[in-house]
């Protein structure tokens, strides 16, 4: 019955084989072998602290030199200097494209196969502008990326946006509908904190660094990509250089990772926020078991309203976070646009998710229009 119920509600499946290169998985047989002068680098899994020591303990030309001979490992190493892993990412990203870009002229291929090694050369080409702070990068499959904007090493506050189905490489960022990708998402929200706080020190990360469903199928209608998707976005947030509070900015499918994370989260996480929410995997703010504030809103023209907030047999994601017995801080979402348009400048949405990124909680809009979502915030006239 639930199966029926999501199908007729536009949760049709849709399965689309996975493309890319093994090069990753070579990166790390590699790294597993290196040495820096003689000296053995750290695993690829290893912690943080001792990633972070062990780069400590080079020179800049050593360091240099792992990024550029291994840059699908450094690029991506937890602990390694900020600096450093954008540097290996851009020649990781160069690396990518010239092997998609044979792909494209390999007759061996069929030309659907060859029209996709375009687009993914073309997506390679454009996160390896100099300019851009490229976090994290993995070609494997339908790929894996994040981006910085500002400074994350200098940040007091980091905003994260976990973004929901049919995100990849291909739609980390779009020209056209650009708010409905990562990058115009995160984009969108650091003009915003620019904007309604010009001295506070905050970064944004674009982050599609976890394998999402593709479209609103049986993939979306379950946990087992979100499962995988919390252990990626916990290493994520364990893992960031400083000391700086983090907030996660959650959308559609994105809630459920959230939510299933919210457990393991380190303490640094202060804010959940979810918006177009189809359930968090658990029955309210209690069950999510986390010291994070949990935030929640939902435009009156979202069509996540009408999926069934309810858990039958893995189908489903439960109860509706924007529902009172929830227990969510309910924010106003005026002016958004459907499920898509929680971004948009100008919309309650956006301005109130610029106010969390930035801490300033007294500003915030309660979709009440009281200030119950301001209670008992420490710093805010309520408190």
């Amino acid at each position: 019955m639930v199966f029926i119920m999501l199908a007729t509600t536009g949760w049709t499946a849709v399965h689309r084989p996975e493309e890319g290169t093994p090069m990753r998985v070579a990166a790390l047989g590699a790294w597993a072998k290196a040495r820096i002068d003689g000296r053995p680098v750290p695993p690829a899994d290893a912690p943080a602290r001792t990633v972070a020591r062990f780069f400590a303990s080079l020179d800049g030309a050593q360091r240099a030199r792992l990024a550029d001979g291994y840059p699908l490992v450094v690029g991506n190493l937890d602990g390694a200097p900020v600096s450093l892993r954008y540097r290996a990412n851009l020649r990781g990203l160069e690396l990518a494209r010239q092997v998609e870009e044979t792909r494209s002229r390999d007759v061996a291929l069929t030309p659907a196969d060859r029209s996709t090694a375009t687009r993914r050369s073309h997506r390679f080409a454009s996160l390896a502008d100099p300019a851009r702070q490229i976090f994290a990068f993995d070609p494997t499959g339908n790929g894996r990326v994040a981006e910085v904007f500002g400074d994350l090493t200098g940040a007091e506050r980091v905003s994260v946006i976990v973004p929901g189905v049919d995100t990849d490489v291909l739609t980390f960022e779009r020209t056209q509908r650009r708010l409905t990708s990562p990058v115009g998402m995160a984009e969108s929200l650091y003009a915003a904190q620019r904007a309604a706080q010009p001295d506070s020190r905050t970064a944004v990360i674009a982050w599609a660094g976890y394998t999402a469903p593709t479209g609103v199928g049986v993939d979306a209608a379950t946990g087992r990509m979100a499962f995988d998707g919390a252990v990626l976005l916990k290493s994520l947030t364990a893992a960031l250089p400083g000391n700086a509070s983090v907030a996660l900015f959650c959308h559609s499918y994105g809630s459920v990772v959230c939510g299933v994370a919210a457990h393991e989260l380190p303490r640094r996480v202060t804010d959940v926020v979810v918006a177009g929410s189809p359930g968090m995997r658990a029955e309210n703010v209690a069950g999510l078991h986390t010291s994070a504030r949990v935030w929640a809103t939902r435009d009156e023209g979202d069509w996540i309203a009408d999926v069934p907030h309810l858990e039958v047999g893995g189908l489903g994601h439960g109860a509706d976070p924007v529902s009172p017995a929830f227990g969510a801080r309910l924010l106003s979402s005026a002016r958004a646009k459907s499920h898509t348009g929680y971004f948009a400048p100008g919309t309650d949405s956006m301005d109130n998710f610029a106010r969390i990124g930035t801490g300033a909680f007294s500003s915030v809009v309660c979709a009440t229009g009281n200030d119950a979502c301001r209670r008992a915030i420490s710093g805010t006239e309520q408190d």
